[in-house]
């Protein structure tokens, strides 16, 4: 129905997806179907809800925050009288992953910690679930407590998801999705500067050279397939064709990693290994990937097929396997798929055994195909316009921000790298938002991306200049739009005003009086904004500046200053990396741009690197991290010293030695699970 109507563009009947995936006469709730939308317009879709069914009927549902390390230390800290300074200080300290029972070489007092270990996992607050609706068919307040979020025109309730599946209560998921946005921000930009109409349903699927950009792992900024464990995985899978992606996407989830399949299907997909199953049953369900199980689907096949199992009662398997509510409905289920690969095959003891197994290890992990398939063909079109339009494409994804794995500094940096110029916000060229110039083949930052100016204030400049022409001079600028004291320092700082022909350090000092020049106030009122001869700002200084204001340096990454010093101390740009051998010793260094500590990962850490040629994944094991710990998890910028690791085109440093580089430039790093 969904493909019917336009919803999605994925062919269930063509990719053979099963029906009673969503449907089926033995459910006992409603499809499970999540709906993705625009994240820049995803409140119009919410507001829309409220309007067509009614405010008293549909609410939004409720997620339980609960304490972790950082914020129990944090409160705690506070409750006990300690100043925020200290609060904060403390809470820097915990980490990200471990709890606060595991913290050693704090200066921690000992009675925050106890306290807050009694009180991590504990409710904190309650939150809005990322994208839980509920319609109810009374008003939703008999039914369950309802109050007002702290968003303008929002309601919600007390009740998280599983409370509310509970009572029967019908939840539908409204999820933003950044890609979405960014697209059609893409596809409107490309339009407007270049005069060319995309048609995502037109682009050509099997172009290649779009696949052999991913095969290079050049997927900064590209859909689903731009983290570190993606990008290592490309250029090993050598993604030749559009079902390919959908496995990628499938692929690095913890379900496949946890059950051995990652290396399995790659080094099949390779022909390094031949194509084998359990029992000859299984070929049917397993064929399209090469019999590794990656897909809900297959494992609804893998029970009809082996088992005699209806679709229904295959669906019905799927999601006993993935529920933690439901023990005696497993175990009633598992007599019944054993009984089943006895009777039609004669299956039984070690066989079965696997098989289950196989099943059970991607059933709470397990990625619906129907979904990959979606996402594959959003990786398509992000990659294609990474490849055709490499401006439209950064200026996109800076307008849809926050969203995806890197920040807009190292976006901007991956664009300068493909040979895009990148110019700063100006108060007389620049929009709100980025945008393209020189026929679309560069990019220009917003106004709305410099400190203190945000959205509306960025409008209302760009409004006053539409309608009274360019600015002329700093005090024509604030005698049209008032803006502050920190305001004007930033534009400054920014180097928003150099069409005014003045330098940042001129527009520095003239900042307080100018800002003291309003709209509603008689002109030339102000003190006097002209400067003293003042020395310029030296390319370091200038990048400094540009961090500072708006997280972006355009005009070239940090590291490019410090790159003479990095040389006499042999430190390999990343970009030199790929040429070296296997198991060379070497020293790398750049910014720290992530850090994260899989699940899946047995306890080890994974730092990216970042200079101006590139990036480098870094493993950290868990004696390195506990040895460095406090550096490696507060530097901004890190020597490292370790033994590379050439795999097949992906590259990763195993660190034994860190050590702190002065950057002088300091970026936020992005920490995730």
């Amino acid at each position: 129905v969904c493909y019917a109507i336009g919803i999605t563009n994925v062919d269930p009947v063509r990719n053979e997806l099963l029906f009673e995936r969503f449907l089926s006469q033995e459910r006992d709730g409603p499809p499970d179907i999540d709906v993705d939308i625009e994240s820049d317009r995803r409140e119009e879709a919410i507001q829309h809800v409220y309007r067509k069914y009614g405010r008293e009927y549909a609410a939004q549902v409720a997620n339980v925050i609960t304490y972790r390390g950082k914020s129990a230390v944090r409160d705690v800290a506070r409750a006990l009288g300690f100043s925020q300074g200290q609060q904060d200080a403390w809470s820097k300290q915990v980490s990200r992953w471990s709890g606060v029972a595991q913290e050693t070489g704090t200066d921690i007092p000992v009675e925050v910690l106890e306290l807050a270990g009694q009180m991590e996992n504990f409710p904190r607050h309650l939150g809005i679930h990322s994208g839980g609706m509920v319609i109810c068919d009374r008003p939703i307040a008999d039914v369950c407590p309802v109050e007002w979020a702290r968003m303008a025109d929002r309601t919600v309730l007390q009740w998280d998801k599983d409370d509310c599946a509970a009572v029967g209560l019908v939840k539908f998921d409204m999820l933003g999705l950044g890609m979405l946005s960014a697209l059609h921000y893409m596809i409107d930009l490309v339009a407007e500067h270049k005069g060319i109409e995309v048609d995502l349903a037109q682009l050509d699927l099997t172009e290649p050279a779009v696949y052999e950009m991913l095969q290079r792992a050049d997927s900064v900024g590209v859909f689903q397939v731009e983290s570190r464990a993606q990008m290592a995985t490309l250029p090993r899978l050598k993604p030749r064709c559009f079902y390919d992606l959908v496995v990628e996407v499938a692929l690095i989830r913890p379900g496949p990693i946890q059950g051995g399949s990652v290396h399995p299907y790659i080094r099949r997909r390779n022909g390094l290994e031949p194509v084998s199953y359990e029992h000859p049953a299984l070929e049917n369900s397993l064929h399209r990937t090469l019999g590794v199980p990656l897909f809900q689907e297959q494992l609804m096949q893998m029970a009809i097929d082996v088992a005699g199992f209806s679709a229904a009662e295959a669906d019905q398997l799927r999601r006993a396997m993935g529920s933690k509510r439901s023990p005696e409905r497993m175990d009633r289920l598992k007599g019944r798929l054993y009984e089943g690969m006895r009777q039609l095959h004669g299956i039984s003891d070690d066989v079965a055994d696997r098989i289950y197994e196989k099943l059970y290890a991607f059933a709470n992990f397990g990625f619906p195909e129907s979904h990959s398939q979606s996402f594959a063909a959003l990786v398509f079109y992000s990659s294609w316009f990474k490849l055709h339009h490499p401006a439209a494409f950064c200026a996109g994804l800076l307008r849809a921000q926050p969203m995806g794995f890197y920040s807009p500094q190292s976006l901007v940096a991956d664009a300068r790298r493909h040979g895009v110029l990148v110019h700063g916000p100006d108060v007389n060229a620049s929009l709100a938002e980025a945008t393209l110039e020189c026929h679309g083949e560069q990019v220009r930052l917003g106004l709305a991306a410099v400190r203190h100016i945000g959205t509306d204030l960025a409008e209302r400049i760009v409004a006053s200049r539409a309608g009274g022409g360019p600015y002329t001079s700093f005090l024509d600028l604030t005698g049209r739009v008032e803006l502050s004291v920190a305001q004007a320092e930033s534009l400054a700082t920014a180097g928003a005003l150099g069409s005014l022909g003045i330098t940042r350090r001129e527009a520095l000092w003239a900042a307080g009086a100018a800002a003291g020049e309003r709209p509603d106030r008689l002109p030339g009122m102000g003190a006097a904004t002209a400067a003293p001869a003042l020395p310029g700002m030296s390319d370091i200084e200038l990048a400094a500046a540009d961090v500072w204001a708006t997280g972006i340096s355009p005009g070239a990454y940090p590291t490019e200053f410090l790159r003479p010093k990095l040389d006499e101390l042999g430190v390999v740009p990343a970009a030199r990396l790929l040429d070296l051998p296997d198991g060379q010793r070497v020293l790398v260094g750049g910014a720290v741009t992530h850090r994260q500590r899989p699940a899946t990962a047995a306890g080890v850490t994974f730092l990216n690197l970042e200079d101006e040629t590139g990036m480098v994944n870094v493993a950290c094991s868990v004696g390195l991290w506990a040895r460095y710990r406090k550096l490696a998890q507060t530097a901004p910028a890190l020597l490292i010293r370790g033994k590379l690791q050439n795999a097949e085109g992906a590259v990763t440093v195993l660190a034994d030695q860190l050590q702190r580089m002065d950057l002088r430039i300091v970026g936020k790093s992005r920490d995730f699970r």
